[in-house]
């Protein structure tokens, strides 16, 4: 790891489902780490960082509080037909949590990996 690298972190429930779900949903391959409590995907320049609860992530806080997955802050993954991805997750039984939105910007779904994390598919406007 270089030290301007940016990596983003997801806790998620079982670190092996959350493998499969990124690598064969969405295209992302595995790093160099695939330890059972911890992994590291990669998608471009993105490196997204897998802790299950028995990583050092997941460790409680001072107060008691235990790191979980969810929420609302997402990563987000431009795609080039919006409907056509949509309709492919959807027929491998992929949830989400919202229908297509379109905006100024483009359109946007939020998808929902298996530890209930979002990410957001966007097609930009042409």
């Amino acid at each position: 790891m270089k030290t301007d690298e940016v990596n983003v972190r997801y806790m998620v429930e079982d670190v092996e489902t959350a493998i499969e779900f990124y690598t064969k949903s969405l295209g992302f391959k595995l790093g160099t780490n695939s330890a059972p409590v911890f992994a590291d995907v990669t998608k471009g320049n993105l490196r997204l960082l897998l802790s299950g609860r028995k990583s050092s992530a997941g460790r409680p806080m001072p107060d008691g509080t235990l790191p979980t997955p969810g929420g609302w802050n997402r990563i987000e993954l431009v795609v080039d037909d919006l409907s056509s991805k949509v309709e492919k997750l959807r027929s491998k039984g992929l949830l989400f949590r919202n229908n297509i939105v379109i905006g100024p910007g483009g359109s946007q779904i939020l998808l929902i990996d298996p530890s209930g994390n979002f990410i957001e598919l966007f097609e930009p406007k042409r």
